[in-house]
C-alpha cells in the first residue's frame, strides 16, 4: 500500500529550492515510497500517518536532513541519528551533504522510516523532562523568594512555557544578564504568558 500522492505545496517548495534540490527530491521519493501522506508544515515537506507527524525534510547551510519527530524512540543501530541541540528531547536528524549519501543509505532510511511508523502506530510517546528537572537560575529563584506571586504564576504556566523560560533564563554566563532577563519577563509571567506570547 504505497501512497504516492504528492502535495502541490511541496511541489512549489521544491521548484523554488535554491540549495539541496536534488537531495530533497531523493528524500521525498524515499519517504513517499513508505506510504506516508505528504503535507507541508513549518515551511517544509512533512510526512504524516493519520495526521501524526513522522518525518520532515529540511535544509540548512551546511546540510539537509530527515527529521524524525520521535527519533529519540528509534533504535538507531547505525548510530546515524543526531540530536540537533542538547535541549531537543524528541526529534532526531539524519544529515546529508550530497545526493550520493542519500542513494547509499536508501534502504537504511526506509528501515528507519518504517520503524518510525511502527513507533507511531504503537502509540509510543517520548518521555519529556519535566520542568522540575531543569535548573532554576539563581536569579529567578531570588525573584521567586522576593515575589511569591511570581512563583505561583510561574507554576500555573504550562510545562512547555515553564521549560522555555527556564532554558532562556539559565542560558547566559553572566549573572547580570540572567538577572536582566528575569526582570524583563516578570510581568509577562504574572500575566500567564509564555516567553514568545505577545
Amino acid at each position: 500500500m504505497t501512497n504516492r500522492t504528492t502535495n502541490p505545496k511541496v511541489d512549489a517548495f521544491l521548484s523554488k529550492a535554491k540549495t539541496w534540490k536534488e537531495e530533497y527530491e531523493k528524500l521525498r521519493a524515499i519517504v513517499l515510497d513508505c506510504g506516508l501522506t505528504e503535507d507541508f508544515k513549518w515551511m517544509h515537506p512533512c510526512y504524516t500517518l493519520e495526521n501524526k507527524n513522522i518525518v520532515l525534510i529540511h535544509g540548512f547551510k551546511e546540510y539537509c536532513a530527515l527529521l524524525f519527530h520521535k527519533g529519540a524512540l528509534l533504535k538507531d543501530p547505525r548510530g546515524i541519528l543526531i540530536q540537533q541541540t542538547e535541549n531537543v528531547q524528541a526529534a532526531r536528524q539524519i544529515r546529508f551533504t550530497n545526493a550520493e549519501e542519500i542513494d547509499e543509505l536508501k534502504n537504511i532510511l526506509k528501515a528507519y522510516i518504517h520503524e518510525a511508523i511502527e513507533v507511531e502506530k504503537a502509540g509510543l510517546e517520548v518521555d519529556f523532562k519535566k520542568p522540575a528537572e531543569y535548573t532554576v537560575a539563581e536569579e529567578l529563584q531570588n525573584k521567586f523568594d522576593e515575589m511569591p506571586a511570581l512563583k505561583t504564576a510561574f507554576e500555573a504556566l504550562t510545562p512547555g512555557r515553564q521549560r522555555a523560560y527556564l532554558l532562556y533564563f539559565s542560558e547566559p554566563k553572566q549573572s547580570k544578564t540572567r538577572e536582566s532577563r528575569v526582570e524583563k519577563y516578570v510581568q509577562q509571567i504574572l500575566d500567564g504568558k509564555g516567553l514568545n506570547d505577545k
